[in-house]
């Protein structure tokens, strides 16, 4: 009996010396300010991305709904230098709102005038697609918008250094205050505000939409009514084939990867891999994802390499087949188009310039 007595006593000695280290423990935590991780959840003013006449509803992630302030907070950072190591690029430098939101070079330029190995895309309509980057390396938005900013070759800077500058400007602090509930800068919350403000970036109600889906039936042009029948006429043109129309709306773009046989040298090797890069897969070699041609007209050079300065040039490249290789995408083939149904095209093409929604641009200091 006593022996149990005194086994139950030292039993009952090791659980008060189990919790007091427990509450220790936890009052070390307290002291240290041992913070749990800072929402990444949008507040705010919600809103409505309205498309305008031309394109679909805009899918948004249920995880990061746009608000008045966290499109506010990325459009700020679109254009805020800091991004980089030297503090002279931001994303705009690329994406230029004066160039439809490219920089209008073959291949860009980024860190200490290094030159990129493709050319910038237009982010206008960029919300619609399922993949991101010419090789979709990106899933989403949210992960391609912080992606240059690492880069070596482009904004060279990296994350954690970028969240560093952020949180250091009382501004930018307020800014966070009001977009996320607290003054702290995360890459999360850099990425969705990004995304959420190039998720605004539409641009419709070119000459086109209103004819085709407005019933204007006098806005366009003779020349540009042929480029269209050509355009989706798979026995001509075909370009529908991949940059497609639907009923209601029409994206010029399937949001899927070809080989178009450009960017193939001489010998047959293909430059870049492309797609495959990501994939590993064999029938990927060569393969990038089909460009949206909206705005088309205001967005060369053209093609993943900036290789072709006109529009003349591409409808050319295709009526001519692309470049041969083994991996060349099954809908090029050689057609036959005069010089009329050529220039028909590029004009038809031009029919597809849109409008650029306002307050897209460098937001003034006060903004």
């Amino acid at each position: 009996m006593i022996q149990h007595r005194i086994e139950h006593s030292l039993m009952m000695e090791k659980g008060r010396r189990i919790l007091f280290v427990c509450i220790c423990f936890l009052a070390l935590l307290a002291v240290f300010g041992c913070k749990a991780k800072p929402s990444e959840t949008p507040l705010g003013t919600p809103v409505s991305v309205h498309p305008p006449l031309g394109l679909p509803a805009v899918p948004i992630p249920s995880d990061n709904p746009p608000t008045t302030e966290t499109i506010v907070l990325g459009r700020r950072l679109f254009y805020e230098p800091k991004l980089s190591k030297d503090d002279t690029l931001a994303c705009a430098a690329c994406h230029n709102p004066q160039h439809d939101f490219t920089d209008g070079q073959a291949l860009s330029k980024g860190f200490g005038g290094a030159i990129g190995v493709r050319n910038a895309p237009t982010l206008l309509n960029v919300a619609y697609q399922p993949l991101q980057f010419w090789d979709g390396r990106a899933l989403n938005l949210e992960q391609q918008a912080a992606s240059p900013i690492a880069d070596p070759i482009e904004m060279n800077q990296s994350h954690e250094v970028s969240v560093t500058k952020l949180a250091r400007d009382s501004v930018y602090r307020e800014m966070f205050q009001k977009a996320f509930g607290s003054e702290d800068v995360t890459l999360g919350r850099i990425e969705k505000s990004l995304a959420s403000f190039e998720r605004t970036l539409l641009s419709g109600n070119s000459a086109f939409d209103r004819f085709e889906y407005g019933g204007d039936k006098n806005v366009l042009t003779p020349a540009q009514v042929r480029g269209l029948a050509l355009f989706i006429n798979p026995q001509k043109g075909n370009c529908a084939a991949c940059h497609t129309l639907n009923p209601n709306y029409a994206l010029f773009t399937d949001g899927k990867f070809h080989n178009i046989g450009e960017g193939v040298a001489d010998d047959g090797t293909i430059k870049d891999p492309g797609r495959f890069h990501q994939t590993r897969i064999d029938s990927d070699r060569g393969a990038f994802k089909t460009p949206t041609l909206r705005n088309v007209a205001n967005t060369a050079p053209y093609m993943h390499d900036g290789n072709l300065k006109t529009l003349r040039s591409v409808v050319d490249f295709y009526a001519g087949g692309g470049n041969s290789n083994p991996y060349l995408d099954k809908e090029m083939k050689s057609i036959h188009l005069s010089g009329q149904d050529r220039s028909d095209l590029v004009e038809f093409l031009n029919s597809l310039t849109g409008e650029i929604p306002a307050n897209v641009g460098p937001p003034q200091k006060k903004e």
